[in-house]
């Protein structure tokens, strides 16, 4: 995505909310990340029972890693697509299409209404569907370059399609999991490695200061890589020591990448500072998943927690709000709401991360951790949402 740019006047006679990727899918990810997990804290509470996906835990792994974190990379992808390929975007009925085919799949597994295999049908077409309308655009622009997100956008699809296969045939949903879990890894170093510092020398030159990030080098593709080594050989082999330490490594290599970014000068544009901060997440993620894998001392999945609620709960709430701001002909600035939207989705990462070895109840853990997390998505969805849903002010 082109810092700075803005969606075209004139964008036609479809409503305001189909006329550019992000406005539908952003709207519909926060809406749904804020009244998903309160769900799923109910439902643990109360030991309800089955869903379409039979036990309520797969279904609230499934929707978190292929329900709501594809809405953001859809809302993100189509925006950035024409900026990529210089071709006109995805909207109007092709865009309602593609929404209403990932409104579909929530809709599906949520109730068991439909037979399970149908329901898998629906839902997996979607990544899909997602996967192959961005070759197309890749192809139709000759824009190779960005030739990775479409591989890693099939291997997405690919591991829902697993994990569907592995729930209708009876089998534990791990492996699709940790292959979902390292392509979200290798995701955010790719995009968030991209963004982040561009955004960060957009917020320098205006400030007129001298320092500038580092530009792509070889230190970020090495960043780069070890991620999508790691954690692939984590996928496949989660109790294997060199697993533990490929993300170790990973880890701290992308860390001195973000070092070279000077994010502590942005702390007065929360807006930009923000992206810095969940990119520190992700660093640290894959520090604790590698030391989790190395060490039983370490809770597995309060590690893996620190990649889904602190590295994409940052990460996308920080490229949610500026891209919304910038592409509804808005100031890229983070007001207070925005700036609460941040304070609660950390709290909330911190609080699912750490809360569990407080000795506190793990119901009144969960719920706070759930309250924080989820309050910052149905925040942005009471603020951002007039503005998504109204035509861009520079129309």
């Amino acid at each position: 995505m082109k810092p700075g740019a803005i969606e075209p006047r004139g964008a036609g006679s479809e409503p305001a909310l189909f006329s550019y990727g992000f406005r539908p899918f952003f709207l519909g990810a926060a809406w749904f990340a804020g009244l998903a997990v309160p769900a799923w804290i109910v439902m643990l509470a109360a030991g309800l029972g089955a869903t379409g996906l039979a036990a309520p835990r797969e279904w609230h792994v499934h929707e978190m890693l292929f329900g709501f974190l594809p809405a953001v990379i859809t809302g993100f992808v189509l925006t950035a697509v024409p900026n990529w390929t210089d071709r006109p975007a995805i909207k109007g009925r092709l865009l309602m299409g593609l929404f209403a085919l990932w409104l579909a799949g929530r809709l599906v597994l949520a109730w068991p209404w439909l037979p399970p295999v149908l329901a898998a049908c629906i839902d997996a077409a979607y990544l899909v569907m997602l996967a192959g309308l961005l070759w197309r655009e890749i192809g139709g622009g000759k824009s190779w370059s960005h030739a990775p997100i479409g591989v890693l956008l099939t291997l997405y699809a690919v591991a829902n399609l697993l994990f569907h296969f592995f729930t209708l045939t009876g089998r534990a949903t791990d492996l699709p999991e940790r292959l979902a879990l390292g392509l979200d890894m290798t995701l955010l170093a790719f995009i968030g490695g991209r963004v982040t510092p561009n955004f960060t020398r957009e917020f320098l030159v205006q400030a007129r200061r001298p320092e500038k990030p580092a530009r792509f080098s070889r230190l970020d593709m090495l960043a780069i890589g070890l991620v999508a080594f790691g954690s692939a050989i984590w996928a496949m082999f989660s109790r294997e020591a060199m697993a533990g330490w490929l993300l170790l490594v990973a880890g701290v290599v992308n860390l001195a990448r973000l070092a070279r970014w000077y994010g502590w000068l942005t702390w007065r544009e929360p807006l930009v500072f923000v992206l810095h901060w969940g990119y520190a997440w992700v660093a640290l993620a894959m520090i604790l998943i590698g030391g989790a894998t190395l060490s039983a001392g370490l809770a597995q999945e309060d590690a893996v927690h620190a990649l889904t609620t602190g590295a994409v709960g940052v990460m996308t709430l920080g490229i949610m709000t500026r891209a919304s701001l910038g592409h509804t002909g808005r100031a890229r600035h983070a007001d207070s709401a925005t700036v609460a939207m941040y304070a609660l989705v950390t709290c909330g990462a911190i609080l699912r991360v750490m809360g569990t070895t407080t000795g506190l109840p793990t119901t009144l853990v969960l719920s706070s951790a759930a309250a924080c997390w989820s309050g910052a998505y149905l925040l942005f969805a009471l603020v951002y949402g007039p503005y998504l849903l109204r035509p861009s002010l520079d129309e």
